[in-house]
């Protein structure tokens, strides 16, 4: 088992910057790439990034690509979103997730259903 806990999320002006956290408790962190999915309301959930379980590997939505930068330090057992020029349609609940694969791929890392543990959420709310 894993857990999930985020923080960093709150309420900013259209073109600012947060960096959300992500950290794991449990089983080995570094056994797990990460995800950062969002869903705002009535909408379904996103993907936004994904790291494979040694950092070395990326992946992003390209609605986010060049924005938001995805990172971890298995030393702390935390995974970080970097999200920056952020706009009204980022409003959403952020995410973290981890799946029991190692690497990222663009077929399988977008895709809810692969990550078998997710936390509670943290909410970013841009106004314009």
């Amino acid at each position: 088992q894993v857990q999930l806990v985020e923080s960093g999320g709150g309420l900013v002006q259209a073109g600012g910057s947060l960096r959300l956290s992500c950290v794991a408790s449990g089983r080995t962190f570094s056994s797990y790439a990460m995800g950062w999915f969002r869903q705002s309301p009535g909408k379904e959930r996103e993907f936004a990034a994904a790291i494979s379980w040694s950092g070395g590997s990326t992946y992003y939505a390209d609605s986010v690509k060049g924005r938001f930068t995805i990172a971890r330090d298995n030393a702390k057992n935390t995974a970080y979103l970097q999200v920056n020029s952020l706009k009204p349609e980022d409003t959403a609940v952020y995410y973290c997730a981890a799946t029991q694969r190692r690497t990222v791929s663009s077929y399988y890392s977008k895709m809810a259903s692969e990550y078998s543990y997710w936390g509670q959420g943290t909410q970013v709310t841009v106004s314009s």
